[in-house]
């Protein structure tokens, strides 16, 4: 029900907000860079430009952003190259400045965080950590700050590829609709691991299957659920495809439906899938590709949740890591990671394709792009 009611608001926003164009709102966008800093924005959902209000927080390796759902806090993981290097950070969020100040920090629990998410509770951070191929629960205070890990799960095994499936590698965890079960793609082990969650103890437990098979070599790198909580979308990293699962929200499982390539057909170069998002209305799905450096854009059958593919999108510079759908639906921001940019496109709603707004701003090396709606 979260989810529905999450879809049928972003619909009243954009019927009764934005009938015309007339009504301008601005958003915050925080932009976290692979170096040192963490950078924030504003973004004029009238015209779809964002303009740069400066530096937010010093932190080395910020590639992973959250932010809580009271909107009061973010939290960002520190991509270290050693567990003794990694963190994860948590800051107090001004939004009217534009600010975040600093309120404490917690080892990862493992080698090379690169995920953070805060559970729909508010109550628990969820970290993978990709170097070590592990995934971490952190409890969050009511003052923001994050407590010592109360949970830590370390997969093992490996897969066919040897370059890089010879141990496990987390890649997102993420808490599933109603926050009963979270969901970890380790692209390693080309599995999704399932747990269950108890946000008010943060603890995590093996699930019952305890997870679900992907193609191997495929490279489970990031999934996203359908707003109806009936769907659920993986991203695959090394087979650049996405696999449609069916959610059973009572047992926590995944049941294959679909996977469809996002690449051009007959596509013969060196490409990577990175990010994954479902629209908030639940009627597109969208994946981004490193190499082809496109967003391709698919239709999602209400019935089925199977995907029909519409069209693919150039971003407009060089490897897109990361995008995020801005809270209204109207808009995507793809970071291209390795152009030093952040492109700005407009979502047809009825469609869901993309055009080009024209607003392209710099960023050192953006990989996690965040929008915060403000008055």
């Amino acid at each position: 029900m979260k989810f529905l009611h999450l879809a049928l608001t972003s619909l009243a926003v954009l019927v009764t907000l934005w009938p015309d164009g007339a009504r301008a709102q601005q958003e915050l966008v925080f932009i976290g860079s692979g170096k040192k800093n963490i950078e924030a924005f504003r973004f004029n959902l009238e015209s779809g430009a964002l303009t740069k209000i400066g530096l937010a927080a010093e932190i080395q390796h910020p590639s992973f952003l959250s932010i809580s759902p009271n909107h009061k806090f973010l939290y960002a993981i520190s991509e270290g190259g050693s567990e003794a290097t990694s963190s994860i950070s948590a800051y107090a969020l001004d939004a009217a400045a534009g600010k975040l100040t600093f309120l404490n920090k917690q080892p990862a629990g493992g080698a090379g965080p690169c995920y953070v998410e805060v559970d729909p509770s508010g109550k628990t951070a969820l970290i993978a950590n990709y170097g070590s191929g592990s995934f971490a629960a952190f409890p969050l205070g009511e003052n923001g700050e994050v407590q010592p890990i109360s949970a830590f799960i370390q997969d093992q095994g490996s897969s066919v590829n040897r370059a890089r499936q010879q141990g496990p590698h987390g890649h997102c965890l993420v808490a599933g609709p109603g926050g009963h079960f979270v969901f970890g793609c380790d692209l390693g082990l080309d599995k999704v691991m399932i747990f269950k969650f108890s946000p008010d103890k943060g603890k995590l437990v093996a699930n019952e299957p305890a997870f679900a098979q992907l193609k191997p070599g495929a490279g489970p790198r990031h999934i996203a659920f359908h707003p109806d909580a009936k769907w659920a979308y993986v991203i695959n990293e090394m087979g650049s495809t996405i696999t449609a699962f069916g959610f059973d929200g009572s047992a926590g499982t995944l049941g294959e439906i679909q996977t469809i390539s996002t690449l051009p057909e007959g596509f013969s170069g060196q490409s990577t899938c990175a990010e994954v998002a479902v629209h908030p209305l639940g009627k597109f799905v969208y994946g981004s590709n490193r190499g082809d450096d496109s967003i391709a854009v698919f239709a999602c059958d209400a019935a089925s949740g199977r995907l029909t593919f519409i069209e693919r999108v150039p971003t407009g510079g060089k490897t897109p890591r990361q995008f995020e759908i801005d809270p209204t639906g109207r808009y995507l921001l793809a970071g291209n990671q390795d152009s030093n940019t952040v492109a700005v496109f407009r979502i047809d709603t009825a469609t869901g394709r993309l055009q080009p707004t024209g607003s392209k701003v710099e960023s050192d090396n953006p990989m996690c792009v965040r929008c915060l709606m403000t008055p």
